[in-house]
């Protein structure tokens, strides 16, 4: 007992040697398990579906998203890992003000952060300090230290969005690696934070910019939390919390850097001019789509096309006029929008889904098994799943069709109950036990009864119970007992079986009972 004590003493001791590494921004020695090819699988893994979650990338300004690269290669260049990460910036297509960092690199800034930026000083502070939280692996850190309770979620599917799939709300149930949720999401600790403003004005400072620009963008940053602006709350201010004290520090920061350098604030405004000529279409989109959410569909289609006479490419706005269509019982025009939407931007997932969702609805199966194949490809919904599932099943493909059932209903949504549903009637029949639990059971007076219980949430009947037992003479006796229901999801009930024993701690010897036949309730 003592040898393996102290073995299992050695085996943490050597672990957590291994497990101690130098920090290659602050040169401090950190607890971090995870290294650099996990950060690179990781960011590599799961860049696309975190940007496909959150609007897809901006595409109507190319020279916008050349510019964002070359001053983010600019900062990129003096990290201390830029040999071994593999760095990369993109603008999403959000209104909400937020930027974040992947591990191994990968780096977004969101289209409504950029209309509020006054210089390319600010904006280099914004990338500086996302370069950090890679460059220092604060996202490997964080999960090193949670690697016990959070080891599960590597593999785990979850769900952005709603729990409601109603399209008038255009809420999807996404299926995302939980990991990249976790860490695209994550509060990072007043350590990290302080690592990637201290650091990020060091990078800046090096690469020939004047780091009060990160003093002036954290100034803006509290003024704009005193306003209880809830865009910003719901964005960067929700990872990044701004205060006076990180001011103070990014001023003592500067202080101790070269004075002076690039602030870049005619340069910025532009790299930024069309951004901000079509900023009022982006306004006008983001009211309609709260309008289609409260279900006022005149009021969406005006400020519609307001947005829409601006900047009559986004493919965000063909989308929403989709979506529209629909809900206003105009299919053909529906899927003539989200084919435009689809033209403007081929590689966002949201105009494939809700065209193959139209088509489907129109008996179109061909043109819905593709645009939903497609939407898969780029983002795997519920939704997408759900449908293809229906698809296999018409042409009698039910291995096909049941584990598109079970990707669905792993979501938490309206989809995933109309799923679990299908899934529960193909596979009723043939494995009626998996779904409805039972056993036997005595009462006071030794009659035995079956118990059982509907383990999924959908309502079955017909359920049909085998039973046998040995009787007093040891002889096998067999029964059948039926209950017509319906039996709800969750719930439970019992019948008796008509004999009694005379012993009742014989019950587990003498009597089995098995469910072999149930229905779904229609």
């Amino acid at each position: 007992m003592m040898i393996r004590k102290l073995f299992l003493a050695l085996m943490v001791s050597v672990i957590g040697l291994a497990a101690c590494s130098v920090n290659p921004v602050t040169g401090e020695r950190n607890f971090q398990i995870y290294g650099s090819d996990w950060e690179r699988q990781v960011g590599a893994q799961m860049y696309a579906p975190m940007k496909q979650s959150q609007g897809g990338e901006f595409v109507l300004d190319p020279e916008l998203t050349a510019y964002i690269n070359e001053v983010g290669n600019r900062l990129a260049n003096q990290a201390r890992r830029q040999d071994e990460l593999d760095y990369e910036f993109s603008i999403l297509n959000d209104s909400s003000p937020n930027a974040w960092a992947l591990p191994g690199g990968k780096i977004v800034v969101n289209r409504g952060l950029l209309t509020e930026l006054d210089s390319e000083a600010e904006l280099a502070a914004v990338l500086g300090h996302e370069i950090v939280h890679s460059d220092a692996a604060h996202g490997a850190r964080a999960q090193s230290k949670g690697m016990l309770t959070q080891a599960g979620a590597v593999i785990s599917m979850v769900v952005l969005g709603s729990t409601i799939d109603s399209q008038s709300a255009r809420q999807v149930a996404m299926m995302v690696p939980a990991l990249g949720a976790q860490l695209m999401t994550q509060k990072y600790g007043r350590d990290a934070e302080r690592e990637a403003d201290e650091y990020g004005m060091l990078y800046m400072s090096e690469s020939g910019y004047d780091p009060q620009g990160a003093v002036e963008l954290q100034e803006t940053f509290v003024e704009l939390s005193k306003e209880k602006n809830q865009d910003w709350i719901n964005g960067l201010f929700a990872s990044h919390p701004p205060s006076i004290e990180r001011v103070n520090n990014n001023r003592k920061t500067a202080s101790g850097l070269r004075a002076g350098g690039d602030m870049g604030r005619e340069r910025y405004r532009q790299k930024t001019a069309y951004l901000q000529r079509v900023k009022p279409a982006y306004e006008a989109y983001d009211s309609a789509k709260k309008a289609v959410a409260d279900d006022q569909l005149d009021k969406a289609q005006i400020q519609l096309n307001r947005a829409m006479a601006i900047e009559p490419r986004e493919s965000l706005f063909h989308d929403l006029q989709g979506d529209i269509y629909a809900l206003n019982k105009q299919p053909e025009q529906a899927l003539a929008s989200y084919n435009k939407a689809i033209d403007a931007n081929p590689g966002f997932f949201y105009g494939y889904l809700r065209s193959g969702q139209v088509a489907y609805h129109l008996d179109r199966k061909e043109l819905a098994r593709s645009n939903l194949d497609r939407s898969q490809q780029l983002m795997p919904t519920a939704e997408a799943h759900y449908l293809l599932g229906m698809l296999d099943k018409d042409q009698g493909n039910m291995t096909a069709a049941m584990e598109h059932f079970k990707a669905a209903a792993q979501s938490e949504s309206e989809t995933s109950k109309a799923a679990t549903r299908e899934l529960v009637r193909l596979d009723l029949q043939t494995n009626p036990s998996k779904y409805i639990g039972s056993r036997a059971a005595v009462d006071d007076r030794n009659r035995v009864w079956v118990q059982f219980g509907n383990l999924t949430q959908v309502p079955v009947r017909n359920i049909v119970i085998s039973y046998a037992w040995l009787d007093d003479q040891g002889q096998t006796r067999q029964g059948r007992k039926s209950y017509a229901g319906p039996l709800a999801g969750g719930q439970q009930d019992q019948m008796s079986l008509g004999f009694s024993l005379s012993n009742a701690s014989e019950l587990g010897r003498r009597v089995r009972v098995e469910v072999i036949g149930a229905t779904i309730d229609p």
